[in-house]
């Protein structure tokens, strides 16, 4: 029987972990997730990781950052005036939000520092700059 291949339907289980063997994302106890290879709908090295593989096949793989979610990037990171807040939002560190920009999805950002007068964002993916373990199991494949 061949393995997984570029336009193949895949439903997979995964964990994602930190070196730390933190759990950053599961699917366990949901419904698998379901991706067709080749779409670039999912971090590059966990897509490449799945080609070759059958249904029923497990594997655990390790990603550098350049394979998963890049790189940190300092440029990413964006103190604006306080003012270009809404007054009435309650901002702490650590606290998610979404900026919107002209036409484009919401960008995710972190409150990372506050001053009187100024709010400092990081717009980096939370897991941009780690290392990254999966562990996967082909649930299904549909040609």
């Amino acid at each position: 029987m061949e393995g997984i291949r570029e336009g193949d339907v895949v439903q997979v289980h995964y964990t994602g972990k930190l070196r730390s063997g933190e759990v950053f994302d599961s699917s366990q106890g949901q419904e698998p997730l379901q991706l067709k290879i080749g779409e670039g709908k999912i971090i590059p090295g966990f897509e490449r990781a799945l080609i070759g593989m059958q249904a029923g096949e497990k594997k655990t793989f390790n990603l550098a950052p350049e394979q998963a979610f890049g790189e940190r990037k300092d440029e990413l990171v964006h103190t604006i005036e306080r003012q270009q807040v809404p007054p009435d939002l309650k901002l702490e560190v650590g606290m998610q939000l979404a900026l919107e920009g002209k036409g484009q999805d919401p960008i995710p950002a972190q409150v990372v520092d506050l001053s009187e007068s100024t709010v400092t964002l990081d717009t980096n993916h939370p897991l941009a700059g780690k290392a990254i373990t999966f562990e996967i199991d082909v649930v299904e494949v549909e040609r």
